[in-house]
């Protein structure tokens, strides 16, 4: 699956649509997040470190679904110190994965609170009654519901501000030093909730997913994490009558169009031989970010384990 040159890439901000009312539907959504409490319960991990305090944190999400966290805190939280965090977002269909990484950070000074998703590997339930099919993947969960609020990953960006807004509220944790970070899915996440969440103060999204759908459709969805696309219109739409309603609605989100909302200072990485979120796609989201960035490019790297990077994002963070 090729992609445009590097320098063509650097000009490319997208080509789905952006419904009329995106702002109106963000601002309603918001306004319902609002009015969701940030009280939380903390239970207690197995996993014991002396370096960090491990917790199982649960808070209910809007449309009262029970959302399921990791909170890795420092030892030294017990103290009236606030320090910097971070919130961790994971790939498709994955969890909030290991208390290793986390207990690293924490070891650092850093809180992580790491949010599990709705209804994908981890704790967290996905309570959404909607119309329609839930064939082979999320993208697609409420796309025949004749509500877009009804979209799956709606609540998805909200529980992303949720957890930021959790985090501030903490006694320990500065509101002024909160940061996001997450890889594929996660890092759509990260975009979408520093797009979402103005205090949010850095953002480091990794070869993001759930952008520029048409695009990324007409490019070969079959072979990328795009593919659920692909079923949808052979299984539902074969003719594709509906198509321009389709991505009109994916419209809604899509993070290219909350890059511009962005206000922390980001550092996005990508890879250009990423076959499974082509580059042009995340391009299309970091063309349109507005605030301070910076954009690390690996030529030679695809959707992989890229080297140093982790080292790069704990240096940004302990700079928080």
């Amino acid at each position: 699956m090729g992609d445009m040159p590097l320098e063509q890439l650097k000009k490319y901000n997208g080509s789905s649509p952006k419904p009329d009312d995106f702002d109106a539907y963000w601002s309603r959504a918001l306004a319902e997040l609002d009015a969701q409490a940030l009280e939380y319960e903390l239970v207690p991990a197995a996993i014991t470190s002396p370096l960090a305090e491990c917790f199982h944190l649960y808070f209910t999400g809007v449309g009262g679904a029970r959302v399921h966290a990791k909170l890795v805190r420092p030892i030294a939280s017990s103290t009236d110190n606030q320090g910097p965090a971070m919130a961790m977002f994971h790939g498709y269909s994955c969890d909030s994965g290991d208390w290793f990484d986390k207990i690293a950070y924490a070891a650092h000074g850093i809180t992580v609170l790491a949010l599990d998703c709705r209804g994908q590997g981890g704790l967290s339930e996905d309570n959404l009654q909607v119309k329609g099919t839930t064939l082979r993947g999320h993208i697609i969960r409420g796309l025949d519901d004749p509500d877009p609020d009804k979209l799956y990953f709606r609540n998805v960006f909200l529980d992303t501000v949720q957890t930021v807004r959790i985090l501030m509220s903490m006694p320990y944790v500065d509101a002024e030093r909160v940061g996001v970070h997450g890889c594929s899915q996660g890092g759509a996440l990260a975009t979408a909730c520093a797009g979402l969440e103005s205090r949010v103060k850095l953002a480091v999204p990794v070869y993001p997913f759930l952008t520029d759908y048409r695009h990324a459709w007409e490019m070969g969805a079959s072979t990328s994490a795009y593919e659920e696309l692909v079923y949808y219109f052979r299984w539902f739409d074969p003719n594709h009558e509906r198509e321009d309603d389709i991505f009109e609605k994916l419209g809604y989100i899509d993070i290219s169009n909350l890059a511009d909302r962005i206000e922390a200072k980001v550092l996005f990485v990508t890879g250009l031989a990423d076959t499974i979120c082509p580059p042009s796609t995340q391009f299309a989201v970091y063309n349109r970010i507005r605030s301070s960035k910076e954009l690390l490019v690996y030529p030679e790297y695809g959707h992989e384990y890229i080297p140093r990077l982790s080292d790069r994002t704990l240096e940004l963070f302990l700079k928080l």
